[in-house]
């Protein structure tokens, strides 16, 4: 999967921990985020890697373990 700043994308399952993407990143509690929450890519990292805008936070987390958002899915969430 590819992603682009502005996606929005979801975890496919809880992950053990997330990665804050502050400039000293620290490792935070995984239900910080549920996995029906949409989260927006406002960066793009080497290896793979995205930081995602959740609400409760902006993390790094691995393309592998996110997917894509239908817009209709989005507007759900949103409304």
């Amino acid at each position: 999967m590819t992603a682009t700043i502005g996606d929005r994308l979801r975890l496919k399952q809880q992950l053990p921990y997330l990665k804050t993407a502050d400039p000293m990143p620290m490792l935070r509690p995984s239900d910080l985020v549920s996995l029906d929450e949409v989260g927006e890519v406002v960066a793009i990292h080497p290896l793979d890697t995205v930081a995602v805008r959740f609400r409760r936070g902006t993390f790094l987390i691995s393309l592998d373990q996110l997917k894509a958002v239908s817009q209709d899915d989005a507007d759900d969430v949103t409304h």
